[in-house]
């Protein structure tokens, strides 16, 4: 098996190295991941940069490129340039924190994986809830190999990736496994103002996140319970249940003006 890996905490993050080791048995690993930190910046593309690549070796062995780029820069030129022949899955992770409700739309990692679904390949997203350096990687690498070994089963459409968050805990410690949906978490955020050794105004971006969603199903809400959360994602974005309303409503109006 052919495995792509990429991720959106840069090349040399913890995550992504437990990601690789996790993932060894599985098959032949390339990595194509950022040269630096890209979190939170959701699905944009460079168009007016160049972008820089550099290999990675280690023993004499090429491990893989790092992009000075985001991750959809890093997914696009891995599929379209770097590599010789398509991989047979894509995985983005592990990502230093959750991945859940509202932060999927801003998430580098899950933006990752979905370029590589809009490409055609079979993806998956990883996140372990916890942004601390000692977070338990190991146990999303584990989750991610079980996932990997039995996606070939699962029948996912065309078009769909899979968005998996796992616990902040030990494998032993975990419950189980759950199939979610997104949630409806926000978060009530503020901007911490201060000055800069010139004088010049600047600020901080700051808040708590608030979980709304009273779904027993929802992603986040799986996660604090102790349970890994899977989520089928698409990236249909149209609001099909209002289409023929809006339809009779402003198609008649405007035509008939």
């Amino acid at each position: 098996m052919k495995i792509l890996v990429s991720n959106d905490d840069g090349f040399d993050a913890p995550g992504l190295q437990a990601l690789v080791a996790a993932l060894q048995p599985c098959g032949e690993i390339t990595i194509v991941a950022p040269a630096t930190e890209q979190s939170a910046v959701g699905h944009a593309i460079t168009i007016y940069d160049p972008l820089k690549v550099q290999e990675r070796w280690r023993d004499g062995k090429l491990l893989g490129y790092a992009v000075h780029g985001t991750p959809a820069d890093c997914v696009k030129l891995a599929l379209c340039s770097l590599l010789r022949e398509p991989p047979d899955v894509l995985i983005s992770g592990i990502n230093q924190g959750a991945n859940l409700g509202t932060d999927i739309i801003y998430s580098g990692t899950v933006s990752a994986a979905t370029e590589g679904t809009l490409l055609g390949i079979p993806s998956l997203a990883v996140s372990v809830d916890s942004y601390e350096r000692g977070a338990h990687f190991e146990s999303a690498g584990r989750a991610a190999r079980m996932l990997l070994e039995v996606l070939p089963t699962l029948q996912v459409p065309t078009g769909t990736l899979l968005n998996m968050n796992v616990p902040n805990l030990p494998w032993e410690q975990i419950r189980g496994w759950r199939v979610t949906v997104q949630g409806k978490t926000k978060y009530v955020e503020n901007y911490v103002e201060r000055i800069d050794p010139r004088g010049n105004r600047y600020y901080w971006i700051a808040g708590t996140l608030v979980e709304q969603d009273e779904c027993a199903h929802a992603d986040y809400r799986t996660v604090k319970q102790g349970y890994i959360s899977v989520t089928p994602l698409h990236f249909d974005v149209t609001n099909h249940a209002c289409v023929e309303g809006l339809r009779t409503a402003l198609e008649g109006r405007l035509n008939g003006a």
